[in-house]
Parts: structure tokens; C-alpha cells; sequence
């Protein structure tokens, strides 16, 4: 045995994970995933709503997973019955796989038909969901909001593969394989250690600077890939301090303390009062970088003001304001959404407001920026190291950018 397979065999043992399984085709390799979960020392738990056990027997995942399989919720004619609340108690983590259509958008609307639906409504750990479905499905807009708001709740979801599918076509759909699934499970325990203890300060969302009562000058910034980045921060244990402009997002985790500001001066001012405490920062917010020198008190009318002019002043720069007064052991990452020249813009940054690395995009990069679910980032480091990432989701992103900062972070 490898020393890394000794490690990821650490990290299941003695985990007890809810297998969910539904009326896919894909079914079959559920045994396969049981086997290999039992093998790192997981205790698995398997419940399979009444379509999936068309595809396979409760007798094969049971012998697997030497657990009676919950189906039902009434398990006899005398009064017993199955406890979706002790099950989500129980469990440290929960795994849809297969997840159909149905299931995923029954999970993400809560209509709780069945003990899995039910189960997975009272389970207090994290959820891990495997598609399968044929490509036409996945490619629906009704199964991608239905994942989206999933994503939304926190839970994490795995992309099915491309290749072929049931109905002979090939595409994306195809549930992804047993080890790899296993894997994803197996770096979720590994990673919730990285940042334990660790405090966290993130900025998120845009800045608003008041013209007036009810006009202000602000920016498209929708804050969600800093509340991706706080998610996955307290994910791996870290205590997150999340410094948040006026947006309608929730940040779910329980380690995440969120501070509401409007604008930049405030933001600033509470940047500057966690950040000393803190071991890292990671400045994803769009702080405007300007506000009118004079704000009126009460709303300012057209027919009586007529032509207006706005002076506008700079504010204060926080990244170069906490660059400024960074210890030696903390780390500081900021972002640069660039235009044009994006390289030399994004560097030139780094080493003006000193930072350990700054995470680079573009806007001329379709399905980058503002008001998207979806980034695509180049991370440039102090050294002069550059890594170039694909297209992913914001919470894909965020997971990259913490993996990074795990490494930095002492």
C-alpha cells in the first residue's frame, strides 16, 4: 500500500456516510461506491427510493453495506418506523448517487415524497450530488436552476462526466465514477483540517456612494464569489469574518460572521479593525474607487437643479492599507477584474499593494465577472509563479483560491 492511499483511507475511517440512491441506470454502480466507502472504513447507511430499487436489489447493497436499506418509512405493520431526523443526526455526510431529474428537483424545491427526499430535508451534514440523467436532461434550464439552487443551499455538487449514455447518445450526463466520487468525498474530510483555527477576513460585494437620499454611484458586483470564497474558508475550518456590501445573498456556514457595510469608508474601517487579528485576507470585493465629494441631505430635483456636475474625490485604497501594515506570517490576496493588458495590470497590483498573490480576470473571458454563476481565473504569486484554470462554477473557483491559500497560511 501507498503512503497517500494510507492517508485517504484516514480519512473515511470510522465516517458514517447516507448513500442515497434513486431510479437510475446508474444504480448499479452504487455497489461499487458502497464497496469502496467500506473499504476506507466508512459505515454506510443506504436509502433508495422505490424507483431505484427497480435497478438494484436491497439485498446486493445491504450484503455491501452489512445495513438493512431504508426505503419505506414505516418498515413493518407493527408501529415501527424509519427516523429520517436520527439519520441526519447520524451522519457526517450524506451522497445522492445516483441523483435523477426528479430527485434533484425534488431536493431543490423540498417536496418530501419519500425517505430520501425526507432524509436529506433533516440531514445537518454537508450533501454531496451525482447526476445522472441523459444529456438532454442535465442540458435543460429547469434541471440547471434546480442544481443552482442546490448549489445555493451549500450543497456540493459532483459534474456528471461526458461519454456514452443509456440512450446510446454521448454527451454530458453520465454519473461520474465510483472512485472518483469516493475521492471528492475523501479531499472533503481532508480539506475541513486546512484552516482549522485560522482566522479569515473577506471583503465581498460592491460599494454604494451616495449622491443623494436615494441615488448613489456603485458598481454590477453581485458579491458572489466572495460569499463562494467564505463558504469554502469555513468549509476547511477557518474562521471567516465576512465584510459584506449591499447584497440580498445568505451566508450559510455557522463559522461565518458576516459584517454588513454600504460603503467604501465603511468597508475600509472594518477591513482595517478585523484584518490585524486575522492570519489571511482576501479582497474580493468592488470598492468603488471614487465618491462625490458632497452628498446632499435630501433629494436632489431635476426641474430645480437642472444640469449637475459631480465632483468626485478618491477613496481610500484598502488593499494598499492593509498591504501596508501586513505582519510577516499573514497573507494577503487581493483580485483584479481587468479590461485590457490584464497581466501587466494584475502584477503591477500585486507588488504596489503587497500582495502574497492576486487572483486575475477579464472581462473579455465569457462567463467572467460580474452578474455570472460561473469565473475564470489566472493566480499570479508574489514569486512570479502564474496557474491558468478553466471555466468552473464561482464555488469550483473558490475551492481553487483556498487550496491555494491553504498553502500559505501558517
Amino acid at each position: 500500500m501507498k503512503k497517500g492511499d494510507r492517508i485517504s483511507n484516514k480519512m473515511l475511517k470510522g465516517k458514517h456516510i447516507i448513500l442515497g440512491i434513486t431510479g437510475s441506470i446508474a444504480a448499479y454502480k452504487a455497489a461499487y461506491i458502497i464497496r469502496a466507502l467500506v473499504k476506507k472504513g466508512a459505515e454506510v447507511q443506504v436509502v433508495i427510493t422505490p424507483a431505484g430499487k427497480e435497478f438494484i436489489t436491497p439485498l446486493t447493497l445491504s450484503t455491501l453495506s452489512s445495513h438493512p436499506v431504508i426505503s419505506e418509512f414505516f418498515s413493518n405493520r407493527d408501529g415501527t418506523w424509519n427516523s429520517h431526523v436520527d439519520l441526519g443526526l447520524w451522519a457526517d455526510a450524506m451522497l445522492v448517487a445516483p441523483a435523477t431529474a426528479s430527485t434533484i428537483g425534488k431536493m431543490a424545491n423540498g417536496i418530501a415524497d419519500n425517505m430520501l427526499v425526507t432524509t436529506y430535508l433533516s440531514c445537518k451534514a454537508p450533501v454531496f450530488i451525482a447526476p445522472a440523467m441523459d444529456l438532454d436532461m442535465f442540458a435543460h434550464p429547469s434541471t440547471g436552476q434546480n442544481l443552482e439552487r442546490l448549489r445555493s443551499f451549500g450543497n456540493h455538487i459532483i459534474e456528471p462526466a461526458e461519454g456514452e449514455l443509456a440512450s446510446h447518445l454521448v454527451g454530458k450526463g453520465r454519473m461520474e465514477e465510483p472512485d472518483k466520487i469516493v475521492a471528492v468525498l475523501e479531499d472533503f474530510f481532508a480539506s475541513q483540517t486546512r484552516l482549522e483555527k485560522k482566522k479569515i477576513v473577506i471583503t465581498a460585494g460592491p460599494t454604494y456612494e451616495k449622491i443623494d437620499p436615494v441615488r448613489f454611484i456603485g458598481n454590477y458586483s453581485s458579491g458572489k464569489m466572495g460569499f463562494a470564497l467564505a463558504e469554502a474558508c469555513a468549509e476547511q475550518g477557518a474562521e471567516v469574518t465576512l465584510i459584506a456590501g449591499p447584497v440580498s445573498l445568505k451566508a450559510v456556514h455557522p463559522n461565518i460572521k458576516r459584517v454588513n457595510v454600504e460603503s467604501a469608508e465603511e468597508m475600509y474601517q472594518a477591513a482595517m479593525a478585523a484584518f490585524p487579528e486575522a492570519d489571511a485576507g482576501i479582497l474580493c470585493a468592488a470598492v468603488a474607487d471614487y465618491r462625490p465629494d458632497e452628498q446632499a441631505s435630501e433629494k436632489i430635483k431635476r426641474e430645480t437643479k437642472g444640469e449637475m456636475t459631480l465632483r468626485l474625490v478618491p477613496n481610500k485604497d484598502i488593499a494598499a492599507s492593509l498591504g501596508a501594515i501586513k505582519r510577516e506570517k499573514q497573507v494577503l490576496v487581493g483580485f483584479a477584474l481587468e479590461t485590457n493588458d490584464e497581466t501587466v495590470h494584475a502584477e503591477g497590483k500585486l507588488k504596489r499593494k503587497n500582495l502574497d498573490f492576486i487572483v486575475l480576470n477579464s472581462l473579455r473571458d465569457a462567463g467572467a465577472g460580474f452578474r455570472c454563476d460561473t469565473n475564470k481565473i489566472t493566480i499570479i504569486d508574489k514569486e512570479g509563479g502564474t496557474t491558468v484554470y478553466p471555466l468552473k462554477s464561482k464555488q469550483g473557483v473558490a475551492v481553487d483560491i483556498v487550496n491555494k491559500l491553504a498553502t500559505l497560511v501558517k
